[in-house]
């Protein structure tokens, strides 16, 4: 199993849409890569490690797929149409990573 995770950096003055990315944009990925989506989360940050710190992150969403061959398959066909609809919640650059999931 795999997750593919796409960081929000938590950026003074960005803006992020958290009902539109839970509401809209995360369903719309996964009407779009249909059966090989296994699964799917979304998290907003909301501290720091230190008490009335910020979050380093405000949003993290993760898909999980059966390889990074699935993913690819999957998301490829439909990559431009996802990363058209950012702007739509957020003007943060985001930073993707695929990881193996171990447990």
């Amino acid at each position: 199993m795999i997750k593919v995770s796409v960081f929000y950096p938590n950026n003074e003055g960005s803006k992020f849409d958290m009902n539109y990315y839970c509401n809209t944009h995360m369903p719309m990925v996964r009407q779009k890569l249909g059966a090989a989506c296994k699964g799917a989360a979304v998290e907003q940050g909301i501290a720091g490690a230190t008490p009335g710190s910020r979050p380093g992150f405000i949003a993290m969403g993760h898909i999980y797929f059966e390889s990074v061959e699935a993913f690819q398959t999957a998301f490829g066909p439909h990559a431009e149409a996802i990363m058209a609809d950012i702007p739509n919640y957020t003007d943060i650059q985001p930073t993707l990573q695929i990881s193996e999931v171990k447990i």
